[in-house]
């Protein structure tokens, strides 16, 4: 059972998906800084100044002042700011990804094979050009 695990985990794809896996928790969080650091403030620029990762419904009735506030008093809170930085996270993240697969895709086409230019002759076995008639070996009719 150790030897099939070994042939298992030292497989291509296997270390292929772990370098990925990897790779893409930490491209997670530069794009999650990409968001929360440099986006999300332009866009609260934009419209007046409002910090999204604070925005929230308080679902308890007793008015918290700040989501940190409702989260210290266990209060149930909807944090729409923070859902909203969330999706914003997802699109970037799944339109680099679309990016980085059709540029992969772009590069590994692969050619249509060229159209056969010969043929074999089922009583001889040779190979013959594709449009001929009869065999150039043994004279025997290819239609």
């Amino acid at each position: 059972m150790l030897k099939e695990f070994k042939q298992f985990a030292l497989k291509g794809n296997v270390i292929d998906l772990a370098v990925g896996v990897i790779i893409g928790g930490a491209f997670g969080k530069i794009v999650t800084s990409l968001v929360n650091d440099i986006i999300m403030p332009i866009i609260s620029l934009l419209v007046g100044r409002v910090d999204f990762s604070k925005r929230f419904i308080d679902l308890s009735g007793k008015g918290y002042e700040t989501l940190a506030a409702a989260k210290e008093a266990n209060a149930a809170t909807i944090n729409y700011g923070l859902f909203l930085n969330n999706i914003v996270d997802f699109l970037i993240i799944s339109f680099s990804i679309f990016i980085v697969i059709k540029q992969i895709n772009r590069f590994s086409k692969k050619e249509a094979p060229a159209p056969a230019t010969t043929k074999v002759c089922p009583y001889c076995c040779s190979t013959v050009p594709i449009e001929a008639k009869k065999c150039a070996h043994c004279t025997s009719d290819l239609e």
